[in-house]
């Protein structure tokens, strides 16, 4: 099943190697063919975030359980750090490509 994984950054944002970990277990979604989209979730409405940084990141990926999706969310290393606020995890029904 799909699930949402929605991340609240909280001041001043994950560092370059909390990123870089981060990412790194995105690219492992996406190689195991599991990960349908990923993103930042900028903290003003424009093409520069810049100095108003993150408000969070969100992503959608096939777990086999609500609990397994909870379990992957809250091994991230910017949650760890205390980067990110608790993920809300929300099964998704894509109705649409």
């Amino acid at each position: 099943m799909w699930y949402l994984v929605l991340y609240r950054a909280r001041p001043p944002g994950p560092d370059a190697p909390r990123r870089a970990a981060h990412r790194a277990r995105l690219a492992a979604l996406r190689e195991d063919g599991r990960l349908l989209l990923a993103g930042l979730l900028p903290a003003i409405d424009g093409p520069d975030d810049g100095e108003a940084g993150l408000a969070g990141s969100a992503l959608v990926a096939e777990f086999p359980s609500l609990e397994e999706a909870q379990r992957w969310a809250a091994e991230d290393p910017c949650l760890a750090a205390g980067c990110f606020a608790e993920p809300l995890v929300q099964p998704l029904t894509p109705v649409a490509p």
